[in-house]
């Protein structure tokens, strides 16, 4: 059974990258279409795939063969990811997918308020048949076989306030929405001030990320969870897993890791054919997955 949106879900913002609000359009597609972003400014598509990752500094970016790209679409997957939409095609009139409150919350609630059409269509998902580990410096991001799909994370930070996090569990039904959607990006000032200084990130604010320096939460309000860091790593890693374009069955786990080595693990697993097999979902697997049985309960009160 495949997913899709009811109707259209319109949503405008600037993105983490500063420069004029963006329009983004979700419209529901047909079965076994995929996930597909197109640039209405440019009259061009990017399907949501490997081929089309380009690795880059803070966000997930896609690349077609004619250059033309959309980035810091990870919040935006996560929520498709989470609740289990397989058929979109996401319209959008510049490059960079708004960054809202630097969660993928705001993208989930608009969602479950259109509602979810169901087809009869089998849906296919890509299972990992063995290990499949890359490593760069002190960051580490594996895949492994799984009857469902599951994720484990460990960060470490210098600033006491983060420190070291770890956090494990199973990603079925509506787990994403409880436990990750809300939980918002997050950086140091001092890198906030280096980077804008640099022309980079000149639309992050206290308003859509968690500012850390020297042990405080400089942010209004202050955390949504105690281990909200280590928790939108994953949530990251849960949209960048989803430029596969299909549901996942296997165990991530990932030790530092970031967008770039997430998306070089999912090139390592699909670089060798005995890493992997893409099989028609089973019902029981089928009811394992992102997605199935989530409703606006399951999202936090925060979100």
């Amino acid at each position: 059974m495949q997913r899709t949106v009811q109707r259209d879900i319109s949503i405008s913002g600037t993105g983490l990258h500063g420069g004029k609000p963006v329009r983004l359009v979700i419209r529901p597609a047909q079965p076994d279409a995929g996930l597909r972003f197109y640039r209405s400014d440019l009259d061009s598509f990017i399907d949501v795939s490997p081929a089309n990752w380009v690795e880059a500094s803070l966000c997930t970016l896609l690349r077609n063969e004619d250059g033309h790209e959309v980035r810091t679409i990870e919040h935006l997957m996560a929520a498709l990811h989470g609740c289990g939409v397989h058929n979109a095609l996401i319209e959008m009139d510049g490059p960079e997918v708004p960054i809202l409150d630097g969660s993928a919350a705001p993208f989930v609630r608009r969602i479950l308020e259109t509602g979810l059409a169901e087809t009869d269509a089998p849906l296919h998902v890509l299972r990992v048949l063995r290990e499949v580990t890359v490593r760069r410096g002190d960051a580490r991001a594996t895949l492994r076989p799984a009857e469902d799909f599951r994720m484990s994370f460990d960060i470490a930070f210098d600033d006491p306030a983060i420190g070291r996090q770890s956090a494990s569990m199973g990603l079925h039904n509506g787990t994403f929405l409880r436990e990750l959607s809300d939980c918002r990006t997050f950086c140091m000032r001092a890198d906030v001030e280096m980077m804008q200084a640099n022309g980079l990130a000149l639309g992050g604010t206290l308003d859509n990320a968690v500012v850390f320096h020297q042990g405080e939460v400089l942010t209004p309000g202050g955390l949504r969870r105690r281990d909200e860091p280590v928790r939108h790593k994953m949530l990251d890693a849960m949209g960048d897993l989803y430029v596969l374009g299909r549901p996942l069955l296997a165990h991530y786990e990932g030790v530092r890791a970031g967008h770039a080595v997430t998306g070089l693990l999912l090139r390592a697993l699909l670089s060798d054919p005995r890493n992997y097999r893409v099989e028609r979902c089973a019902p029981h697997l089928q009811a394992r997955l992102p997605g199935v049985g989530t409703s606006l309960r399951d999202l936090p009160l925060s979100a």
